[in-house]
């Protein structure tokens, strides 16, 4: 018989199989435009979070779109250093993405998306990078490099200045993974190592560039359990019916909910 081969062989091996399912899965999911992820993910409750003023940069401003705080201006006047806000929840269950759409004001030192928690800063009396200069914060300048750390490194090609884009942001708590994505395109994983962060993470957005108007758009996640997933379908039958049908007591009525009259045995 031939000779076992030595156990550190062995392991050698199995991790190097490991690591080549790792980078496959990496560059399948890559391919995937955020549709395709959202739905082999099960991304589906449909949220409601808004920018926290109290959570701001004094040079931020929410403000109105359609009855929510869902747009902000970063220096509404003349800008001298770099803003930044957070969103009032943090980001709950194994997976989230939301979007970013910016105005044509993209140009300057750096506009910024990611996540962060509430350790981070969110102003500076300086042009800077801020999403990411320390180890609370993790970001995408439309410059093309991401941050975090005080480290930074290339991660996708600039965004054209004075041009519209809208920026997807995917956080994998199963994996742990921060991924990005440009006017629908996959841009593939930035960070790793977010499902070892204990404290809450908040969608973040900070910009040196005066006058610069970001709104967030959709903002889903995945269902935490079987009880969210009955709320979020009591939740958005009501809405639909409370919109097109009447009052929300008259939607409460017409939920098809089981009846409490049992029939007798």
């Amino acid at each position: 018989m031939a000779p076992e081969p030595p156990l550190a062989s062995v392991r050698s091996r199995e991790n190097s199989v490991q690591d080549d399912d790792t980078t496959n899965a990496e560059t399948d999911q890559k391919n995937l435009d955020c549709e395709e992820i959202l739905r082999r993910n099960a991304i589906h409750c449909r949220l409601g979070w808004l920018w926290n003023q109290g959570d701001s940069s004094k040079e931020v401003c929410v403000t109105d779109e359609g009855g929510c705080k869902t747009g902000v201006t970063f220096h509404p006047h003349w800008s001298n250093g770099t803003a930044g806000i957070r969103s009032y929840e943090p980001l709950l269950g194994d997976f989230n993405y939301w979007e970013i759409h910016v105005g044509n004001r993209v140009f300057g030192t750096s506009l910024m998306f990611g996540v962060s928690t509430k350790k981070a800063r969110l102003h500076a009396n300086e042009f800077t990078n801020m999403l990411g200069e320390d180890d609370q914060g993790w970001g995408l300048s439309h410059r093309g490099r991401v941050y975090h750390g005080g480290e930074s490194h290339p991660y996708c090609k600039p965004f054209q200045e004075y041009t519209v884009v809208v920026v997807g942001i995917l956080l994998d708590r199963v994996t742990g993974q921060l991924s990005f994505f440009k006017d629908g395109q996959n841009l593939g994983v930035a960070f790793k190592g977010l499902d070892r962060v204990v404290d809450d993470l908040y969608p973040t957005v900070c910009s040196t560039a005066a006058k610069t108007a970001m709104t967030v758009g959709r903002r889903q996640r995945s269902f935490l359990d079987l009880q969210d997933r009955c709320r979020h379908a009591i939740a958005t039958s009501i809405s639909s019916n409370t919109s097109f049908k009447g009052t929300e007591k008259e939607a409460v009525d017409k939920l098809p909910l089981p009846s409490t009259h049992l029939p007798l045995m």
